[in-house]
Formats: structure tokens, C-alpha cells, sequence
């Protein structure tokens, strides 16, 4: 490092350099990430939150079942 760069400098220096090697400029990554970031709530939101709810359903489903059966053996027990 050149005595008169400083670390700051050498640090956006070596950015730059890495950035143009992807063919990226340091000003187009939070454009990108805001793109990647959209791309992610989209799938969250056509693909992960549909089959939640339709598992979540299902083991409400489960659970009324076993809560049933629960109820009705106690009721068979205070019978006794």
C-alpha cells in the first residue's frame, strides 16, 4: 500500500477491483440485492406460506381428531 493511501482507500480500491472482475460496479449492488430480495419474498409468498397453511390445517385436523378421542375417554373413565 502506497504510504500516502489509506486503509479506507486501500480497502474501496480492492472492492472495485473485485466488483469489475464480476463485471459489477460497487453502485449496482443494492439495486441487486434489492432485486434478489424481491425475487425471495415472492417465492416465500407463492411457495412457502400456501403449504404452510395447507400443513397447518392438516395437523389442526390431527389434533381435533386426537382431542376427540381424549375427551371420549375420559368420558368412558368417569362412567366407571
Amino acid at each position: 500500500m502506497p504510504q500516502s493511501e489509506s486503509r479506507f482507500e486501500s480497502f474501496g480500491r480492492k472492492l472495485d477491483e473485485h466488483f469489475d472482475a464480476a463485471g459489477m460496479r460497487v453502485e449496482e449492488i443494492p439495486a441487486r440485492l434489492e432485486a434478489e430480495v424481491q425475487k425471495v419474498i415472492a417465492c416465500l409468498n407463492h411457495e412457502v406460506v400456501p403449504q404452510l397453511r395447507r400443513e397447518s390445517s392438516k395437523a389442526l385436523r390431527a389434533a381435533g381428531r386426537q382431542l376427540t378421542l381424549m375427551a371420549e375417554h375420559l368420558d368412558r373413565a368417569s362412567r366407571r
